[in-house]
Formats: C-alpha cells, sequence, structure tokens
C-alpha cells in the first residue's frame, strides 16, 4: 500500500487511467472485429461504408497511445488493400 499522500493520488489516478485505457483498446479491438467480420463475409459495400470511421476510431485509439501508431497504420493499410481487390 502507498504511503505518501502523492503515492496515494498516483494510485487513484492510475486506476482511472487503466479503466479509459480499457475503454479504448475495447473500441479498437471491436472496430477490427467489425471490420473483418464485413471483408470475410464478403459485404464490399458496407466494409467501404465503414472505413472511414473504423480509420477515425483506430487513429483516435493511437492518438492517446494505448496502441502504437505504426500498428494502426499497419491494420488501416492492410484493410483499404483487402477492399481495393
Amino acid at each position: 500500500m502507498p504511503n505518501t499522500k502523492s503515492a496515494i493520488r498516483r494510485v487513484k489516478k492510475t486506476k482511472i487511467q487503466t479503466s479509459f485505457n480499457r475503454i479504448r483498446k475495447s473500441k479498437y479491438k471491436a472496430a477490427i472485429k467489425k471490420m473483418s467480420g464485413y471483408l470475410s463475409s464478403g459485404k464490399t459495400k458496407e466494409a467501404k461504408n465503414f472505413l472511414p470511421k473504423f480509420h477515425s476510431e483506430l487513429m483516435k485509439v493511437a492518438k492517446t497511445g494505448v496502441v502504437k501508431r505504426e500498428t494502426v497504420s499497419r491494420k488501416i493499410s492492410r484493410v483499404t488493400k483487402k477492399l481495393k481487390k
């Protein structure tokens, strides 16, 4: 357990930040699952409509540092490449 007042505050802040990060990561995973579902079932029209929102959601998560920007860029790139085929 934390002994000092600043350590107590830090633990509280860490718990709050962890919960936000969990929410962000779950949104990230949900967006990827949704897009991969569209691609695997062959719903290209829905996938193309969802692409801007997909891009936006992933970049919002990358902006906060929960997932690296390079990882998000790679995911977006691969999805758009699959859509163009």
